[in-house]
């Protein structure tokens, strides 16, 4: 990704204008702050970027690369029946906003540069994807 930004109400609130990560967070029942932790820290050294003169693909932490978090209850849709999704295994607002920002507060103890969105907010995601390059990472 070479940019991102996150605005609210035609304010923006997070923006990167260098190659980085935008990750999308969601938050479901069973996640803990350890696992926000371990997300954390995948995020920091999964090596997605460009690579080096070499041929080896680097991480946000191998070149300082931003991060933009931005929390996304939306990942946990399900629409395998009828015609509209339901949102049942996403975690409630009081249960997922501390875990998204556990992931922010770990990334920023990490050395990393983290710009967010707002949670619970009326997000507008723009994005240039590198590529187009999208991965799922689980943990």
């Amino acid at each position: 990704m070479t940019e991102a930004r996150v605005t609210v109400a035609g304010e923006t609130v997070g923006a990167i204008e260098e190659p980085g990560l935008c990750v999308l967070v969601g938050a479901t029942h069973d996640d803990t702050p350890e696992k926000a932790a371990q997300l954390a820290r995948k995020l920091w050294t999964l090596r997605l970027l460009e690579a080096d003169e070499n041929g080896v693909e680097r991480s946000c932490s191998d070149i300082g690369a931003p991060l933009l978090v931005i929390s996304q209850f939306t990942l946990y849709g399900d629409a395998r029946k009828g015609r509209r999704p339901t949102w049942n295994a996403a975690a409630p607002g009081p249960v997922a906003e501390p875990l998204v920002d556990e992931v922010v507060a770990r990334l920023r103890a990490l050395g990393a540069k983290v710009e967010t969105g707002r949670f619970g907010a009326d997000m507008k995601v723009a994005l240039v994807n590198d590529g187009p390059f999208t991965v799922i990472v689980e943990v």
